[in-house]
């Protein structure tokens, strides 16, 4: 199994970054024209990964899905950090952290219009690391 990491700078704001030309690099170079299985993972208690249609304002229908689902105020127990900080906690629940994706001939095996997301509640951590994993 091959092993790389990436950092992606998310900001101080709620967000949904597309990573997919990561993951498709990633792929292509690990499989050397194979097939096999990429794991796309984030190692943080406060992200997740998902699989969807970007930039047809999926991404903002998503974060205003979670933000009724999750609000962003003082009802979490898990209480630290800004307001509705224990609401990230709360997301890998509903998000996960990682993702496996076929590689079919080098290329991710994915649909017409879907793409691999960071998505990120969490406003106190603007950085953060992805785990790609292949295995052919």
């Amino acid at each position: 199994m091959q092993t790389m990491t990436f950092q992606v700078r998310t900001g101080r704001r709620e967000t949904v970054h597309d990573i997919t030309a990561q993951c498709e690099e990633y792929a292509r170079e690990s499989s050397a024209g194979g097939d096999g299985l990429l794991h796309v993972f984030v190692p943080h208690a406060t992200a997740g990964i998902a699989v969807m249609e970007l930039h047809a304002a999926s991404d903002a229908d998503l974060l205003a899905s979670l933000a009724e689902l999750l609000p962003a105020d003082n009802r979490w127990q898990h209480a630290h950090g800004s307001t509705g900080h224990g609401r990230s906690h709360v997301l890998p629940a509903f998000v996960p952290p990682f993702v496996v994706l076929p590689v079919v001939a080098g290329s991710l095996a994915l649909g017409t219009w879907q793409s691999v997301a960071l998505v990120d509640l969490n406003v106190d951590n603007p950085d953060r690391q992805v785990r790609l994993s292949f295995l052919g």
